[in-house]
């Protein structure tokens, strides 16, 4: 009898290595596409989506999706498993609870203007933490890179900054030739004046 129950012991010791074993090699597919997605990312922002209706669901990720973000939910396990000896290794910290990562591999800031546009009109929506250029930001701090604008815009801003002066000074150059125009203009009316009145002298 000892010797039955010692074999079904064994038996069922080896039967949940095998379902354990099973199990991470199911897994580790969903592992390796975090770990491909964090690749060449520029920055992560996780976040907590719970409340969140089927149609605020479907907007943010719309939103997402056309700002170059890609945005997915995971288990926390899986995604500690995937940020392991990573520079990603510190989101592992606040990954409990519901949890969705935004990543973007262009711009740094996309994931986090974008959630927090979207959690202005969705108070459910609530950031945990986040990972931009290599640098871990906490809660707060994430609201802050969320402030920064778009590559885009930085650029266009710069570019802005770039030609005003110039154009300012295309201007200036113009009024002063318009100026010495009139000077001379001026200057050869009175040579013409003063010709004529030799002349009849």
């Amino acid at each position: 009898m000892d010797r039955e129950v010692f074999s079904m012991a064994v038996h069922l010791k080896s039967t949940r290595r095998c379902t354990n074993v099973a199990k991470v090699e199911l897994k580790q597919p969903v592992v390796d596409e975090i770990a491909a997605l964090l690749k060449d990312a520029e920055a992560l922002v996780a976040v907590d989506y719970r409340g969140l209706t089927v149609e605020e669901d479907t907007q943010l990720r719309k939103s997402l999706r056309e700002a170059g973000v890609t945005y997915k939910v995971y288990k926390n396990t899986l995604i500690k498993r995937a940020v392991e000896g990573t520079e990603w290794e510190k989101i592992a910290a606040v990954l409990e609870g519901p949890t969705a990562i935004a990543v973007s591999s262009e711009d740094a800031t996309a994931p986090a203007r974008v959630l927090n546009e979207a959690s202005k009109k969705m108070p459910n929506l609530e950031f945990k933490a986040g990972i931009v250029a290599g640098e871990y930001y906490d809660e707060q701090m994430i609201k802050v890179i969320a402030t920064i604008p778009s590559k885009e815009v930085l650029l266009g801003k710069l570019l802005g900054s770039i030609q005003s002066p110039i154009a300012n000074f295309a201007r200036v150059i113009k009024q002063i030739a318009e100026k010495d125009g009139e000077v001379v203009e001026a200057a050869a009316e009175e040579a013409e004046e003063q010709k004529t009145s030799n002349n009849e002298e």
